[in-house]
């Protein structure tokens, strides 16, 4: 399957429904990544031009360009992190009778693995980028549309920390190889930080809706 992106709703959710390896975790960590960031140039769109935002409408325009190329960046990681997944997924396949079978399964699998990770990482770097963009928004977006930053936030978060999760089940084998470790040590932190913001700006968010 290819250009999963451009089905229907019902369509890809139907894919991700099915047995089928991919669509997984990975691409609907992409998708709702892609939707927060949607959330996110809603919010400007309706922010832009007003009178009352005036003083933010340069920072508006930036936004939308930066909010407009993550969600179109993440949606193009749905197929990729597809393709990068499938050649793992018959590594898992091979033979394994012989001594010389199972060390050119698990050199397959190492090298396939590290490929499979790639996307999730792009995917958790996207998400972080698009929650620090929607903090923004909470603070210069109108005021109008201030549940939808908060809905972005959410939907990022899950990104974030879908794409994490894609990455931890799949390096957890490696754990004390300088690779698994180095991608451990860069990405975790961001996720941390990231949840912990999307988490405040849902909070905010609520309390001035409460109010």
């Amino acid at each position: 399957m290819s250009n999963m992106a451009d089905l229907k709703v019902r369509d890809f959710t139907g894919e991700l429904y099915s047995k089928a390896a991919v669509p997984g975790g990975g691409g609907a960590a992409a998708l709702v990544g892609a939707l927060g960031c949607a959330l996110g140039g809603m919010v400007g769109n309706l922010t832009a031009g007003k009178k009352k935002y005036a003083q933010y409408e340069s920072d508006i325009q930036r936004l939308l360009e930066e909010t407009k190329a993550l969600q179109d960046s993440l949606l193009g990681m749905i197929d990729r992190d597809a393709e990068n997944f499938r050649p793992l997924a018959k590594a898992y396949s091979m033979p394994t009778g012989t001594d010389q079978e199972r060390a050119a399964k698990a050199e397959a699998l190492e090298v396939c693995t590290r490929k499979a990770v790639l996307v999730p990482i792009e995917i958790c770097e996207a998400a972080f980028k698009g929650i620090a963009l929607q903090e923004e928004l909470s603070v210069k977006g109108s005021a109008l549309a201030l549940s939808d930053v908060g809905v972005g936030a959410v939907c990022l978060k899950a990104a974030l920390q879908g794409g994490w999760l894609n990455i931890v089940i799949n390096i957890s084998g490696y754990r004390g190889s300088g690779w698994a470790d180095e991608i451990d040590s860069r990405i975790r932190p961001m996720v941390e930080e990231g949840s912990i913001l999307a988490d405040r700006i849902y909070a905010q968010v609520e309390q001035k809706l409460s109010e």
